[in-house]
């Protein structure tokens, strides 16, 4: 019994011993990890966050313009235009700070985060205001909570869609930089200016939208739901300043661009729409085309002449 007893004196006393080594190797160790941390230096890039910058500007201005914009005075029109003008302008922005980013290898964590909180912006909160400011007031007269809450929901699946693109972005083989999962919020905030601009630019000819105004807030509904969706829609993260293509490709494209500036008042208002409506549509058809034909119109291609 006693030789027992002292046999557990004695290891009790290297446990009490050894306690204090490993408290100062865990003090240490988190002294080393925080010293390593403030050593580590924030990356930011000038020219890509400049881009968002100014992504988020243009929505600041877009989102000043429509809340002023009175429906009373005869300029209403005038600012309505400048504010999807922006907003369009802001969709610009955004398509080429990850363009810039990509093609001088300075993507950082900092950046994705400062696209996410410009893009809640111009691509968020602009668009509801508008599609509220043009029709959610008129519709519903005696129960405005009823617009809000229809313009709020947008506002929060494209917010929610934004955090899962960027906790998806920080993992590594997520497969986010191929393919968007649920339809983005720039293509939404496009689709919906450049819809707006298109019964503008249809009433300013003389003809009449009737109800085809209504479409806006259904439009902003069925948004919302796609942004949160599992429907998978191409990045073209591949194609950039560097890509290179069929001869035929690059005249053709090189036209195309001549045209829009040339007839850009005649021809703008119908394009858009047109081209962020295909995209939406094209998230449902693409998983239908045959591999070959993905890659052409997704991946980049050797120049051939």
């Amino acid at each position: 019994m006693r030789q027992s007893d002292t046999t557990e004196g004695r290891a009790r006393r290297s446990q009490k011993d050894r306690a204090p080594d490993t408290n100062e190797k865990m003090v240490a160790q988190h002294e080393n990890s925080g010293a390593a941390g403030s050593n580590t230096k924030l990356r930011i890039f000038i020219l890509p966050n400049l881009m968002t910058a100014g992504n988020l500007f243009c929505g600041f201005l877009a989102l000043t313009n429509i809340v002023q914009a009175d429906p009373t005075r005869e300029d209403f029109n005038n600012i309505i235009l400048k504010a999807l003008l922006l907003i369009l302008l802001a969709c610009l922005f955004d398509l080429l700070d990850g363009r810039v980013a990509r093609m001088g290898g300075l993507e950082s964590p900092f950046g994705r985060e400062f696209d996410s909180l410009a893009d809640i912006v111009s691509f968020g909160v602009a668009p509801a205001f508008l599609v509220h400011r043009i029709v959610l007031k008129d519709v519903f007269i005696q129960h405005q909570e009823i617009g809000w809450f229809i313009a709020s929901v947008y506002l929060i699946c494209g917010a929610l869609r934004l955090a899962r693109f960027n906790v998806m972005a920080a993992e590594p083989d997520s497969g986010s930089n191929n393919e968007f999962l649920g339809f983005p919020i720039p293509a939404a905030a496009g689709l919906v200016a450049s819809l707006t601009l298109f019964l503008m630019w249809w009433e300013d000819k003389g003809f009449s939208t009737g109800q085809w105004r209504y479409v806006l807030p259904v439009l902003l509904v069925f948004l919302s739901a796609m942004m949160i969706s599992e429907v998978r829609y191409p990045s073209f993260k591949g194609v950039g300043f560097r890509t290179r293509g069929r001869f035929l490709t690059i005249v053709g494209a090189i036209l195309f661009i001549g045209l829009i500036f040339i007839l850009q008042n005649k021809i703008l208002p119908i394009i858009l729409p047109v081209i962020f409506t295909a995209y939406l549509i094209y998230g449902f058809v693409r998983l239908r085309l045959p591999r070959n034909r993905l890659r052409e119109i997704e991946e980049e291609e050797d120049l051939e002449l």
